[in-house]
């Protein structure tokens, strides 16, 4: 439940100097995701070269499983694919309960990276874009650095000058209007994302959503900076203690409300299609993106997310 903290000795102040706090009201971890996430099984909507699996051909596979206690959820790697034929094997699962206002925390081991890749975590409302997507983790190919986006529809944009450590790659929110770009911010940490990120034991990210504002911080693994209640997913948080965001997303010129319906978080690893694909002959990769998903079953090794865990807060 979303409350206002209010010490006896600030009682005079001014509500603006109130300390927001989220209570933890659930925990997804290791069999939690099979569980209480749900397993897409459609035509993958940005024409990846991936077929998303069921549960039970996930399980059989190996590429949904949990261990020593962390969830895993791969690209196979094994099978060469004919060029005639379907793609190759991935996830893409998203939970059965959504939240609209809410603290999300993702305390993520290991990501897929390299060419061909596209993983992302993201949480999505109903009747997109109506219903507001926020994109948390998101990249392609070598990309060295997180890309942090919101997809509205029309009516929402953002402020050039914001106070965040990212820097923004877009203003303008509504998918329409950018050929779903959307409105993003790079953090500018190498340790965000990818080679980067893997090498250092990976890390966290939270993401703050509330009528004013939305907001993403990153801290590495070895970070002196990461709070204690997010290293150690307490109870109850405290954002407003945890410094400027990465992503900084104020309700200026957009109703964050109007915008953002209830939403589901969603995890996927593609390959290729409309960004990865595109992007792929400038990201210094090999032939062409859907040759060298084909005939490379062992360049997706580590096309892996490894979660310890994921905790909401309302």
């Amino acid at each position: 439940m979303f409350r206002l903290l209010i010490p006896a000795i600030a009682t005079s102040l001014a509500l603006s100097n109130f300390v927001a706090a989220w209570s933890l009201t659930d925990t997804f971890q290791g069999s939690g995701f099979l569980n209480d996430f749900s397993f897409f099984t459609g035509t993958d909507p940005t024409s990846g070269r991936v077929v998303y699996v069921s549960k039970s051909t996930a399980q059989n596979k190996g590429l949904a499983y949990v261990q020593n206690g962390n969830f895993i959820a791969r690209v196979d790697n094994t099978t060469t694919l004919s060029s005639s034929g379907a793609g190759r094997n991935s996830i893409r699962i998203s939970s059965n309960k959504q939240w609209g206002q809410h603290v999300s925390i993702y305390n993520i081991l290991h990501m897929p990276h390299g060419c061909a890749t596209w993983p992302a975590v993201w949480e999505r409302g109903d009747n997109w874009p109506a219903g507001g997507e926020i994109d948390i983790v998101e990249g392609v190919n070598n990309q060295a650095s997180d890309s942090v986006t919101l997809h509205t529809s029309s009516g929402c944009s953002m402020p050039a000058s914001r106070t965040m450590t990212g820097t923004h790659t877009g203003l303008v929110c509504d998918s329409s209007k950018t050929s779903n770009a959307g409105c993003g911010v790079t953090i500018n940490d190498g340790s965000s994302y990818g080679t980067g990120f893997n090498n250092n034991g990976g890390g966290w990210y939270a993401v703050e959503r509330s009528s004013t504002f939305i907001k993403v911080w990153f801290w590495a693994r070895d970070s002196s900076s990461v709070p204690s209640e997010v290293r150690n997913g307490a109870g109850s948080i405290n954002p407003g203690n945890w410094g400027v965001p990465d992503a900084y997303f104020p309700n200026t010129n957009c109703n964050i409300d109007s915008h953002f319906g209830p939403a589901n978080i969603i995890i996927n690893i593609d390959l290729c299609g409309s960004w990865a694909g595109s992007a792929y002959g400038s990201s210094g990769c090999p032939g062409s993106c859907d040759s060298y998903v084909n005939s490379n079953p062992a360049a997706f090794t580590s096309a892996y997310f490894s979660f310890a865990w994921v905790k909401v807060y309302q």
